[in-house]
């Protein structure tokens, strides 16, 4: 099976996250190009994570599932429970509640975000009640492939 390939044409891998796709600017989930996704794939999720927060590891910062595949992945997906716009994909709970919540580390902080896109072989019958742990419960069997995309960001006062 071929790897999947993960960029945005927002940020370089391991570069700096735009102002404009965090919490202090006008969180935007930015846009997302895929390259080499398997066949037979049902649905895409994305998960954002913050990788450095210094109490909860892995700080899940948004959740969204069912999204129809697809190689671009515009910015700015709506907030919502359902995103009729995006196939009726679901948002779940995080720090972003049903919506993109970008980065916004404390001022003056370096924190590292990584943003993780699943290709499954279904589409899940999850609620948008639920939170990440509960989608990575529902995908176990069902991924096809994953790939990250890891940026930083630093709050500026």
């Amino acid at each position: 099976m071929e790897t999947l390939k993960l960029t945005s044409s927002a940020f370089q891998k391991d570069g700096w996250i735009p102002v404009q796709y965090s919490a202090r600017g006008e969180n935007r989930s930015p846009s997302f190009e895929l390259q080499g996704i398997a066949t037979g794939a049902k649905s895409m999720a994305i998960t954002l994570d913050d990788a450095s927060h210094p109490l909860f590891p892995s700080y899940n910062h948004w959740v969204i599932w069912n999204l129809p595949v697809q190689a671009v992945i515009p910015e700015g997906i709506p907030k919502g429970k359902s995103v009729d716009r995006f196939g009726g994909a679901i948002q779940g709970i995080a720090y972003g509640r049903h919506r993109y919540k970008g980065p916004k580390p404390p001022f003056h902080s370096t924190h590292t975000y990584v943003f993780t896109v699943y290709v499954l072989d279904c589409k899940l019958d999850l609620p948008a009640n639920r939170r990440k742990r509960d989608f990575l419960a529902a995908i176990k069997g069902h991924i096809l492939q994953q790939a990250e995309l890891t940026g930083k960001f630093q709050s500026r006062k």
